[in-house]
């Protein structure tokens, strides 16, 4: 069995459990990775603006690598330019930790919470879920729930 690689130094426990809970609610078998990087406001906002052409700050972006592969068990000999000798790279992750202060404190929960909810949230798009009509976003926030609750977090 393979596994979902989150390529950040020195990745939280947290977010070793969570790629484990993800990889393995969406089936995934091969070997995957994705990308995670926190940045500024200022960094966010040009990159929503440059590729969203929203010019405000946000707490994540997605950026994904493969089309159409909501709900599709990844291998990697299907997407030979997207891989390294062990993984195949499904996309990165931008967070904004400044925003995601706030909304954690907003919320009233911990920012690890808020780091985990919103790396999920950037997984899932990277697999191809979205949040474009009510039925994609019952969708992605069931499995953002069962994610949730089974990393032990209150939702």
């Amino acid at each position: 069995m393979g596994k979902l690689k989150i390529e950040l130094k020195g990745a939280t426990a947290n977010l070793k459990k969570l790629s484990k809970a993800v990889y393995k609610l969406l089936n995934q078998k091969d070997n995957l990775k994705a990308e995670l990087v926190f940045v500024s406001k200022s960094q966010i906002q040009e990159l929503n603006n440059t590729h969203r052409k929203v010019d405000e700050v946000t707490d994540v972006l997605s950026f994904p690598t493969l089309n159409d592969i909501c709900g599709v068990v990844l291998d990697r000999n299907d997407y030979p330019n997207d891989c390294d000798r062990r993984y195949l790279m499904i996309g990165s992750i931008a967070i904004c930790t400044d925003r995601a202060k706030e909304q954690a404190k907003e919320i009233g929960h911990s920012l690890d919470r808020e780091l985990v909810y919103l790396t999920l949230h950037g997984l899932l798009h990277l697999f191809g879920y979205d949040h474009e009509t009510e039925e994609d976003k019952r969708k992605m926030r069931q499995i953002e729930k069962s994610v949730v609750k089974e990393l032990g977090f209150e939702d």
